[in-house]
């Protein structure tokens, strides 16, 4: 049948109308049929009962305010939530089990997380990759990918903020920001505590809090944890001595000074630093079979194959300062941040297996499977970043209120990469890239309320920022030093966000906001000489929401739902890997996302609170043209293998990538909590927390590979524990990924069946004192 241009407009349109209808009746049946929220135009003064759910305040606008009246998709994880991901040794990946919508991994073990939102993100590995997920620890922006994964200890909240952010803090990021706050000293309180965990594998976790008053104007506070686990994994092949692996030692320590004179002034200083060594990610080889992306029949986690050297170290150290000045009209505030690598080398053996390869030397035995060549790499990063922020917040009462500051951003990287020669720490190649960039903005944002039950908030945004980008020195053949690129961009950016509060206890709000993410550079890559510094033109979105945030009357439960759609221009996209094995830096000429996300909490008894949290997520590549390298294929060796593309190639060879998925973007998710306590005499509990998290398939490439689609994940967490003292001392039993599922997360597409693993199944116990 052809459909002509027009008609084809037409069928768009009326598919869009049905995807629409289809997603808008949960929306208003949500609010209709939520029980216990009555729909008169003003709530009344109704109070909780006892067992009432907690408010959830949150400073997503960078003001406190009801999560029930901020016009943005938000999540927020906070105390037991969020408090159990951490007691096995996890990381800031285990956020992903918990949030609907985001989405976290990396393909360099404990740092270098990547993050997406509604499946909007980048897998660019490299040193210089740029991410359109922001990730903001006590409200400086961690630019860096290898910054952002600060362990998460005496923690305040977390909130995930959907759909792009800007015109109210600091850098511009147009999927979404992760925003973590820390728990501040507190004046004429001296408390703390101390928990210690210990479990399979050696797996232990200590966290320790000290807040210690000063006076009537000083309060300090330190907090530390240290995380360990120990070498599991046995690497029988390994000639460098390195013959145990997986195991780390990960340390963070956090000092906090506050200064309060007054009513009218405080003052917060913070330094923060972390060090990290142990093992760098562990590839194996040939986990999978050809036709399947099932893990192969007897796989052993417990031992690998790889014979080059693993291991990583990392140091970081940073600081902020915040300064608040409070008058009856305006709160003014000074943000200063310091962030800076000190130390990481990571080295890793990525061909996944043993033996100088089938093509390098056939007489001596490779495997496991076809290993065609050795590789192992690694690099040394340096990296400082400075942040300022100035900002005006009002302060009066009436119906306007509103906000507006400046933004000023520089950062200076330094990578040194390097190949090795097989089985040794020889170095062949050697490559020297440095960044440099700085950004600046104005930003303001206007709130006002027409009447009690219907405000208008609206915010602008305008970005400078530029970078430069050199190659002093390279022994890389095909690549002439020095090399230098630059590129600059502004940009002007929107948001604008109706509300109206049909009571006091239900809220309808619509978004529209854009975002946008200046161009990015990236190291030469192996290929075709001469090589050359890659580029990426910058890209914008923006992004249409519409939700709607309910609570009963007794505040016993509580409903947030929404439905959203984005559209990207030039999305800055990475190939990694492929048969020409490449880390590329391209633009797709549009991609698109949408879908919808659920969150429910409810306390139907004093002592039973229950979370179901869920998302849909459809993303869609629309470019004809762009392609980009297929996995491998050596079926024209005897007894080479080949993977399963499942693209349609070009010309050229090279897969066509259009309407294909997002990489690492499940289209379901889902999240559930249960916490049931038991009183045990006066002062007593005896408890019961779980949380499940499951999500669907998904790509871990541009094309689609059968073999390296990600399987569907299941999570289960189990906490059984006991309070007593008027909770001063608790008690608990935990496993983490109770189920034992063992899932290949992450894949090497240019040699072999290269993939990498979840974290395994932990058993342990904890004890905790407050005071």
């Amino acid at each position: 049948m052809e459909v002509t241009k027009s008609g084809s407009l037409a069928l768009l349109r009326c598919a869009k109308r049905r995807a629409l209808l289809a997603v808008a009746t949960p929306l208003v049946a949500a609010l209709l049929l939520t029980p216990g929220i009555t729909r008169a135009q003003t709530g009344g003064a109704a109070t909780a009962e006892s067992g009432a759910l907690q408010e959830v305040i949150v400073t997503a606008e960078r003001r406190e305010e009801r999560a029930l009246e901020v016009p943005v998709s938000t999540a927020v994880l906070s105390g037991e939530s969020l408090a159990v991901l951490g007691t096995a040794g996890q990381d800031i990946r285990q956020l992903a089990f918990a949030v609907p919508s985001l989405n976290i991994e990396s393909s360099n073990g404990r740092t270098f997380p990547r993050f997406y939102i509604r499946g909007y993100g980048n897998t660019d590995f490299t040193t210089f990759a740029s991410q359109p997920v922001g990730l903001y620890y006590d409200d400086i922006v961690q630019e860096n990918p290898a910054l952002k994964g600060f362990p998460i200890f005496d923690q305040q909240d977390i909130e995930v903020l959907r759909g792009p952010q800007g015109t109210l803090f600091g850098r511009n990021s147009p999927a979404g920001v992760v925003k973590i706050e820390s728990m501040r000293p507190q004046l004429n309180q001296f408390s703390g505590y101390g928990t210690i965990s210990y479990g399979t594998y050696g797996t232990s976790n200590f966290e320790g809090v000290l807040n210690l008053p000063m006076g009537e104007a000083w309060a300090f506070r330190a907090s530390t944890q240290g995380q360990h686990r120990d070498n599991w994994v046995d690497a029988p092949h390994n000639m460098s001595g390195n013959q145990h692996l997986e195991g780390y030692d990960d340390w963070a320590v956090r000092l906090q000074l506050l200064f309060k004179p007054s009513d009218t002034f405080n003052g917060l200083l913070n330094v923060h630093t972390r060090w990290l060594g142990g093992s760098a990610r562990l590839f194996r080889a040939n986990v999978m079979s050809q036709g399947s992306n099932a893990l192969i029949p007897g796989f052993d986690p417990a031992t690998i194959f790889t014979d080059g050297y693993n291991g990583q170290s990392y140091t970081s150290i940073g600081s902020n300062l915040h300064l608040n000045w409070i008058t009856p009209s305006f709160t003014y505030q000074s943000i200063t941040g310091y962030e800076s690598i000190r130390h990481y080398l990571t080295i890793g053996d990525i061909d996944g297996g043993f033996g100088p390869g089938a093509f390098v030397n056939p007489v001596v035995p490779s495997g496991p499977g076809f290993i065609p060549f050795a590789v192992e790499t690694g690099g040394d990063v340096h990296n400082y970043e400075w942040t300022q922020e100035f900002r005006m917040v009002s302060n009066a009462p009436g119906p306007l209120q509103g906000q507006a500051g400046l933004f000023f951003f520089y950062e200076d990287t330094t990578s040194i990469g390097n190949d090795y020669v097989y089985n040794s720490l020889a170095v062949t190649d050697t490559t020297i890239s440095e960044q440099r960039n700085d950004a600046e903005a104005i930003f303001g944002s206007l709130e006002y309320a027409f009447a009690p039950e219907f405000k208008l908030r609206g915010g602008v945004r305008y970005t400078l920022d530029h970078r430069t980008f050199d190659v002093p020195s390279s022994t890389l053949p095909g690549l002439p030093v020095p090399q230098h690129n630059s590129g600059s961009a502004k940009k002007f950016n929107w948001d604008i966000a109706p509300s109206y509060q049909f009571t006091a206890h239900t809220n309808l709000y619509a978004r529209v906001a854009t975002g946008f993410r200046a161009p990015s550079f990236g190291e030469p890559t192996s290929g075709p000489p001469p090589l050359g510094i890659q580029f990426a033109a910058p890209e914008d979105n923006i992004s249409y929401e519409l939700g709607i945030k309910a609570e009963t009357t007794d505040r016993r439960a509580s409903v947030a739902f929404d439905i959203y759609y984005y559209d990207v221009s030039h999305q800055q996209l990475t190939a990694v890997g492929g048969a020409s094995n490449q880390v590329k830096l391209i633009n797709a000429q549009d991609t698109i996302g949408k879908g919808a996300e659920l969150e429910v909490q409810a306390r139907p008894l004093k002592n039973l609170t229950l979370s179901l949290a869920g998302s849909y997520n459809y993303t869609r590549i629309d470019d004809p043209t762009l392609a980009v390298a297929p996995c491998f294929n050596w079926s024209f060796v005897p007894g080479g293998p080949a993977c399963t593309e499942l693209n349609p190639l070009n010309a050229n060879g090279f897969a066509l990538v259009n309407g294909n998925p997002l990489p690492q973007a499940p289209r379901w998710v889902g999240d559930f909590t249960l916490r049931y306590g038991l009183p045990v005499g006066p002062d007593g509990e005896l408890y019961l927390f779980t949380d499940m998290s499951y999500r669907t398939d998904m790509n871990f490439f541009l094309d689609k590979e059968l073999e390296f689609v990600g399987p569907s994940l299941f999570q289960l967490g189990v906490r059984i524990g006991y309070t007593w003292a008027k909770d001063k001392y608790e008690v608990a039993a935990f496993c983490r990924n109770c189920t034992d599922q063992v899932r290949n997360i992450g894949g090497i597409n240019f040699e072999n069946f290269t993939g990498f693993i979840n974290d395994p199944r932990i058993f342990g116990g904890q004890l905790m004192m407050r005071f």
